[in-house]
């Protein structure tokens, strides 16, 4: 998978242990808390051992989406391989101050373009939960359309499907 990838406005590259206060931020704003869930990482060991296990795991793959001025970080791209599904799928984050401005659509539809060279990416997955209106637009702009609602725990999602045709 590409290391790093480069838009107009946004460089995407892995994430590593030195984004660490930048995950803490993230994963305990209010729209990853409400629509993703809490991961407890409060503290920068708990960013860290969290990020291990993201970078130790051959189906996780997380970009950080940073503003090219300034290098600021402002979201990540996730593509992962969950065991409830036979392809992998796309998911995005972005701090509150970058939600809106079109980071999210940029830098993910950078991401889906990259993985569709592959044919082994040629079918993408997007899962979100019902009220999460400004993913499902996102993902619908993206390309995806709405597959099923399906359970996973006790959660009701939505999943959403990318086939890539060559």
């Amino acid at each position: 998978m590409q290391n790093s990838i480069s838009t107009d406005r946004l460089f995407l590259n892995n994430l590593t242990i030195e984004d660490s206060e930048f995950i803490i931020e993230l994963v305990n704003s209010k729209g990853w808390l409400e629509f993703i869930g809490d991961r407890n990482v409060h503290s920068n060991e708990e960013a860290v051992k969290y990020i291990h296990k993201i970078l130790h795991s051959e189906n996780i793959y997380y970009w950080v989406v940073r503003i090219k001025d300034g290098n600021i970080p402002a979201g990540i791209v996730t593509f992962i391989k969950r065991d409830c599904f036979e392809n992998f799928d796309i998911g995005f984050a972005f701090l509150p101050a970058y939600t809106g401005l079109g980071y999210a659509y940029e830098s993910s539809k950078e991401v889906l373009k990259m993985v569709s060279s592959n044919p082994e990416y040629h079918t993408v997955l997007a899962t979100t939960k019902p009220e999460n209106v400004q993913s499902i637009k996102l993902l619908k702009k993206l390309g995806l359309y709405f597959e099923k609602e399906i359970e996973v725990g006790e959660k009701k999602l939505h999943l959403f499907k990318y086939k890539h045709i060559i």
